[in-house]
């Protein structure tokens, strides 16, 4: 029975590399739930593991015209979308581990902190207020509003090369104020 279903698989293999979309449909029909339920046993979320799925299934139709042999089809599916779970969760264990970090990190420095920092954010805008308009307008893209540099670019209608040349004056007159009026530490 095992073989008779690899070498169904093959055949519909072949079709497919021959273009035949009913071949693919069929594919899916047969190895979606089995792909599903492997990648559930990595992710633990039927809903990730589908979406995981879905994903494996455009690199399978896109890589299958290069499957040389057809007869592995199955594991060479599995292969996929094993390594899809696994990146799925590498990437989410390291959102997890920056999100740590930075709770961490805010979690210690909002006590004591608090003060001294708004009353920093608070001299650095009278400070930013004293700058020509065009450092004023790219500091506060850059700084606040928290667009690149190609962003900026695009926005105000400048080379990027001008917003980085725009960005590093702003910040030259920036250190020079404050250090005139003795805030640098």
């Amino acid at each position: 029975m095992v073989n008779s279903n690899k070498t169904f698989d093959s055949l519909l293999v072949l079709q497919y590399q021959s273009g035949s979309k009913k071949a693919a449909a069929i594919l899916v029909k047969r190895w979606h739930p089995k792909l599903c339920k492997h990648a559930y046993w990595y992710t633990g979320d039927l809903d990730i593991s589908k979406d995981i799925v879905q994903d494996s299934w455009s690199i399978i139709f896109r890589k299958m015209s290069d499957l040389k042999d057809t007869n592995s089809f199955g594991s060479w599916a599995l292969t996929i979308v094993t390594r899809n779970a696994i990146n799925y969760l590498r990437k989410q264990k390291k959102e997890t581990e920056n999100l740590n970090q930075y709770q961490f990190n805010t979690s210690n420095s909002n006590d004591n902190n608090d003060i001294e920092n708004q009353d920093t954010i608070g001299l650095l805008k009278k400070t930013i207020k004293k700058l020509p308009n065009n450092h004023q307008l790219v500091l506060n893209l850059f700084y606040l509003e928290e667009y690149s540099v190609k962003e900026i670019s695009g926005i105000i209608q400048i080379s990027e090369g001008t917003v980085k040349s725009r960005l590093f004056t702003a910040r030259e007159k920036l250190k020079l104020i404050l250090k005139n009026n003795n805030y640098e530490k």
